[in-house]
């Protein structure tokens, strides 16, 4: 069955509270272990029609947030996604106080209890009216980014559609997009600022709920993160700044000289050679054939694989007006289908996308077919992120498909992205924790705490006295501090092991193939840290991974120079 086929139905919250109640009491009153594990089946084939009318209807709003239909649908859930939340949580606690938890255990595995821990700390009856208007206030802002109208040469553009000019080889073409961009920005200032001081303040409040002292230890568990915490994460940006920003800083030093100007502004910072990064050879569909021929050679099971989401019509990525200015994959349970969702505008960056969410839905098929227990479809998304990331370092062999002979200059100008993101992406993550330690903040202080951050961790970026980025706005364009807080970290945390399997890939493919494939089957039944341990790839806690990256990456970086 095609995606568009699929019949969405809005399922009853009362008639689900009825029936999950009814079976987590089943549960309880259990005598012998197999009687639970039945009961545990009838519990998620209830969450699974739940999750896959939920996601579909997420889905299909994101594909076009004008839609009436799926815009009432999406608020519904909204509403109640919390409440079906709650009976989660309470499925959760019975099951951490079974008298069978260690056969259980040794059933499930141990990470759904770690998972069960996590999730039964995050919410209770008394915050499902501020969950509520957490959703509302992410989902406000998602659509006043999609909705964008950005005016540039007489014509309106999308955020997406305005993005490709930062990739122009002109550079008068470059400066005018930035300025059009962020002249929306700042005319939507106000609103975005008052978005977020509610985002800040309710997520605040439903922390103190809870029993936390700030927002930033739920966030962890919501991201059910187990060995590494708050602490951990300082640790690893101090190592980031230690071994990364220098290296990203010499980047752009010889980026500079590349493009024969005095300085990298803000808006050249995306652009490696004087005529412009390499581009895609072909249209949006011509992209998703070459696609197919990329995964058909890459091996059986990524043909099978690529084939299959082609036949379901399981990507969506040409960029039209009023969809979600996003990309993401994730998966429909009941038809057991991964989702690919982009916003292709022309430049390499659709290239990038399409093989970082390809990687995602990778491992969910595979998990999919793998796992039974819905808490092991994705891993936790530090590890979600090492799949999607790893997979852009697989492919380059294959550049030459979509960028024909530029695909050297792609590849470099992919791995210079791949660093100098690092930096700017731990910028984010310390100013959220900033910001949630500090939820009193006005909005003129998380501007001027911006600023201050990004001299930290990009001491050459230079705004060029565009005003909405001088007054330290830029933290506004970026989706996930709005929308997924904390999220931002996972990028980096992965992309350290995805050069680690990239590192790994270069002295023996097939090996590091053969151990990507079986940490996507494994999916999210082990934690971050165990499945680096599975895959031998080294903890990127530790100084010393560092020192090895800097060192294989400055050599790598010197190799692709001479051949470019």
């Amino acid at each position: 069955m095609k995606f568009t086929e699929y019949q969405y139905e809005r399922p009853s919250i009362e008639t689900v509270k009825k029936e999950m109640g009814q079976l987590i009491e089943t549960f309880q009153n259990a005598t012998t272990v197999d009687q639970q594990i039945d009961t545990i089946s009838k519990i998620n084939e209830i969450r699974k029609e739940f999750d896959s009318a939920q996601m579909l209807a997420h889905i299909r709003h994101t594909l076009d947030t004008t839609d009436p239909f799926y815009e009432e649908e999406f608020q519904y859930f909204n509403t109640y996604g919390p409440v079906y939340e709650n009976l989660e949580s309470k499925f959760y606690g019975v099951l951490l106080e079974t008298p069978y938890r260690k056969e259980l255990e040794d059933y499930y595995g141990k990470q759904l209890f770690y998972i069960a821990e996590s999730k039964i700390k995050t919410i209770t009856e008394g915050v499902m009216e501020l969950l509520a208007e957490e959703n509302r206030l992410t989902s406000e802002y998602q659509k006043l980014i999609a909705t964008a109208n950005i005016m540039f040469d007489g014509e309106e553009k999308t955020l997406a559609q305005i993005e490709k000019y930062m990739f122009n080889p002109d550079r008068s073409v470059r400066r005018r997009a930035a300025e059009a961009k962020y002249e929306f920005f700042a005319r939507n200032g106000i609103e975005l600022d008052e978005l977020f001081d509610k985002l800040v303040k309710v997520r605040d409040r439903i922390a103190k709920e809870l029993g936390f002292d700030s927002f930033i230890e739920l966030a962890y568990l919501r991201w059910n993160r187990t060995g590494w915490d708050a602490e951990s994460a300082r640790i690893f940006r101090e190592n980031v700044l230690k071994h990364i920003v220098p290296l990203a800083s010499n980047l752009i030093g010889t980026q500079q000289k590349r493009l024969g100007i005095e300085k990298v502004k803000i808006y050249d910072e995306k652009v490696q050679f004087p005529e412009g990064n390499p581009t895609p050879k072909g249209d949006p569909e011509w992209i998703v054939e070459q696609g197919r021929k990329l995964y058909s050679e890459l091996s059986l099971e990524t043909k099978e694989f690529y084939e299959d989401m082609m036949e379901r019509e399981l990507f969506d990525l040409v960029n039209k007006p009023g969809k979600a200015h996003t990309g993401y994959c994730t998966y429909l349970w009941k038809q057991r289908a991964p989702f690919v969702f982009a916003n292709f505008n022309g430049t390499s960056n659709d290239i990038r996308v399409l093989v970082h969410e390809v990687g995602h839905a990778y491992q969910a098929y595979n998990a999919l077919q793998q796992q039974e227990q819905p808490e092991y479809f994705f891993p936790t998304m530090e590890a979600s992120e090492i799949f999607s990331m790893s997979m852009e370092f697989f492919v380059f062999p294959w550049s030459e498909l979509f960028f024909k002979e530029d695909a050297k200059k792609h590849n470099f100008a992919h791995l210079v992205d791949s660093i100098v993101k690092m930096p700017r992406l731990c910028a984010g993550d310390e100013f959220q924790h900033e910001v949630y330690a500090n939820p009193e903040l006005t909005p003129e202080e998380r501007r001027r705490l911006w600023s201050k951050i990004e001299k930290k961790y990009l001491p050459l970026r230079d705004n060029d006295d565009i005003p909405y980025l001088a007054a330290g706005g830029i933290w506004q364009e970026i989706i996930h501090i709005y929308e997924v807080p904390f999220y931002l970290i996972d990028y980096v945390l992965a992309q350290v092991c995805a050069l680690e399997f990239w590192r790994m890939a270069n002295d023996d493919w097939e090996k590091a193939w053969k151990t990507y494939v079986h940490l996507c089957r494994l999916g999210g039944s082990k934690s971050f840290l165990e499945l680096i341990q599975e895959g031998n790839l080294q903890s990127p806690f530790n100084e010393d991974t560092f020192i090895n990256l800097e060192s294989f990456l400055t050599i790598k970086l010197e190799e692709m120079r001479q051949v470019l």
